[in-house]
């Protein structure tokens, strides 16, 4: 029988709870960012995407 590596899984979920963690906090920096005048923001990303559907 295979042995289970926790460690690895418990890192595994450490760095992707530390990449949405990043990825929250460059979406609120654009938000806060003024953009400049005349400009439009046609960046939105999709919401509904997940990382959780792929795994």
């Amino acid at each position: 029988m295979a042995k289970n590596y926790y460690s690895f899984d418990k890192r595994k979920k450490e760095l992707a709870k530390k990449k949405k963690k990043e990825d929250k906090r460059q979406r609120k920096l654009e938000r806060k960012t003024p953009l400049p005048d005349g400009e439009v923001d046609n960046n939105h990303e999709d919401v509904t995407t997940t990382e959780e559907s792929s795994l």
